[in-house]
């Protein structure tokens, strides 16, 4: 992938991709770089609203040799889904300003707990959605259990939640795709899917596609 200059990293925690070329679901923890080829990346100044740190570092869990921001981001993780399932939707860690970004639907609960997390040398940027977790990882195994209904039409390589509130299709042929998986899912879902032009996955010794 190609990968911005600024690096922003991904916090991939339960976030279920799949290589179909392989037909195996793939479950990726821990970080990943985003890739500037879906239109996505993360700007200066997307945020609505943003949380300056006060508390000591000290108040998170312990985390020899890891950043306070990735400790925050490892705490607000461990929150969020848990005690506001229905509004949370994703979040990420960039490295380089210390911050952690979160995507929710509005919600001034959410806001207020979140932010009341940050630590100091840190800051929590809140990006409104309008959709939660639970939507998106549903909608992403619908699309995963259609996999072999496209063949012979077009070839679906990789399906996974992108933090910021959308499922990423990955595909051969977008053109072809796309207004087919809309109209298979319908409107209303076909707006939280983006589709992408997707290489084939190759194997770690001879390049080879598989």
């Amino acid at each position: 992938m190609n990968k911005r200059a600024r690096s922003v990293m991904w916090l991939g925690v339960a976030l279920a991709v799949v290589a179909v070329a392989v037909a195996a679901a793939l479950t990726v923890d821990g970080l990943r770089n985003l890739g500037a080829d879906d239109g996505g990346g993360l700007r200066k100044g997307d945020a609505g609203t943003k949380c300056v740190g006060t508390r000591p570092v000290s108040s998170l869990p312990d985390g020899r040799g890891v950043t306070a921001a990735l400790r925050l981001v490892m705490r607000i993780d461990q929150v969020a889904p848990r005690r506001h399932p229905d509004v949370f939707t994703g979040l990420a860690v960039d490295e380089d300003d210390q911050a952690a970004d979160v995507w929710r639907i509005p919600s001034d609960a959410f806001d207020a707990e979140i932010c009341g997390l940050a630590v100091r040398g840190t800051t929590v940027r809140l990006h409104d959605t309008d959709v939660n977790r639970k939507t998106l990882d549903a909608l992403s195994d619908r699309v995963v259990a259609d996999t072999k209904r496209w063949d012979g039409t077009f070839a679906m390589r990789e399906v996974g939640v992108d933090e910021r509130g959308f499922v990423r299709v990955g595909v051969d042929d977008p053109d072809t795709a796309t207004p087919l998986i809309e109209k298979a899912y319908g409107e209303e879902n076909a707006r939280y899917i983006r589709v992408v032009h997707e290489e084939p996955a190759h194997d770690d010794v001879g390049g080879t596609p598989v």
